[in-house]
């Protein structure tokens, strides 16, 4: 407990900054996406998904973003609006670029993947003529995703806001969400991962993503040197996860606590990791113990690989406790406790 001194005053408790898109899940799942005819259409976007998460949880959430000026970005308005997040700074784009389309591929139980459209994409047209200081210094935190740092100007527009964060002590959270697309080389990956992950308080990734933030620095780390050399650059919490092996968080003071996922029925192998951050981070900004706040965050990850959607199928607190209390029941107490 205690990792985050969050200011209580402000009146967000969390302004998310990267991308909105649309997510097209098909229907007619456990096929070849070539195969697959009938779609829904979702809110979708890493920093999105996790919005309408912590927007579920409770909590008062703001979003930083850029979308397309057609009905499309009007949709994405509409939504944030339903859930109840401010979308004052969210501005649409002035020459024509659409918003990304992830269509997904739910082959089986075990085999997804993701097809996305990143093209001239209105996300990364996010400028840093859109970044207002009060509105940063007016929320207790401020994530950063990863995929903001592919291209200029969103570049430039996310490091202005971790700017802003720090002169203003807003705790700022990077959540790596690392996607191939727009980047140019593992190079760029790595210098502008780093720059953020070394302002952050919390950082969120896969071994994967790790591994590229830490490229130019070092290579071949394992979780616990990782976490050493974060922590020496002023990093409190970094969770490092490992897909259905588990997770684990290292706070700076040296200790780490380790999660198991809970076992479902998958429905599919993605969206989990979104459920994932907003339960982990609803429980450390409630001031949980580190492995209680590991806990609800696996156990959103699960609800959410087991449904259909991402950002529509986001869990209040209430369900995720109730499904908490029924794998104990069905499974052990400690199932989820490495």
């Amino acid at each position: 407990m205690g990792y985050l001194t969050l200011d209580e005053t402000r009146e967000f408790d969390i302004v998310l900054l990267g991308r909105a898109a649309i997510d097209l899940n098909p229907v007619d799942y456990y096929k070849p996406l070539y195969d697959s005819t009938t779609f829904k259409k979702y809110l979708g976007g890493s920093p999105a998904n996790i919005a309408v998460g912590m927007a579920r949880l409770g909590k008062k959430v703001g979003f930083i973003g850029k979308v397309s000026d057609d009905q499309f970005g009007t949709f994405i308005e509409n939504r944030f609006q339903q859930e109840g997040i401010d979308i004052t700074h969210v501005t649409r784009a002035k020459n024509g670029e659409k918003l990304g389309l992830t269509f997904t591929e739910i082959k089986s139980e075990t085999e997804s993947s993701i097809l996305m459209y990143r093209e001239g994409v209105a996300d990364l047209q996010l400028s840093v003529e859109d970044i207002s200081e009060d509105y940063i210094k007016n929320s207790k935190a401020l994530l950063i995703s990863g995929t903001a740092l592919a291209q200029s100007p969103s570049r430039e527009a996310a490091l202005k806001a971790l700017a802003f964060a720090k002169r203003n002590d807003t705790k700022v959270i990077f959540d790596i969400d690392y996607r191939p697309y727009n980047w140019k080389n593992t190079d760029e990956i790595s210098i502008y991962y780093s720059m953020v992950a070394k302002e952050a308080d919390v950082i969120l990734g896969s071994r994967e993503e790790v591994d590229l933030t830490e490229r130019l620095i070092e290579e071949g780390r394992n979780d616990l040197q990782s976490a050493a050399y974060w922590h020496a650059q002023g990093v409190k919490i970094i969770v490092i996860k490992h897909g259905k092996e588990g997770s684990t968080a290292y706070t700076d003071d040296g200790n780490s606590y380790t999660i198991k996922s809970f076992p479902v029925k998958l429905l599919k192998s993605f969206g989990g990791g979104d459920g994932y951050a907003s339960a982990f981070l609803y429980g450390l900004f409630e001031g949980w113990e580190i492995i209680d706040a590991l806990e609800f965050g696996s156990a959103s990850a699960a609800m959410l690989v087991a449904s259909h959607a991402c950002s529509e199928d986001m869990p209040d607190a209430e369900s995720v406790k109730k499904f908490i209390k029924e794998e104990k029941e069905l499974y052990g107490e400690m199932i989820a406790r490495a």
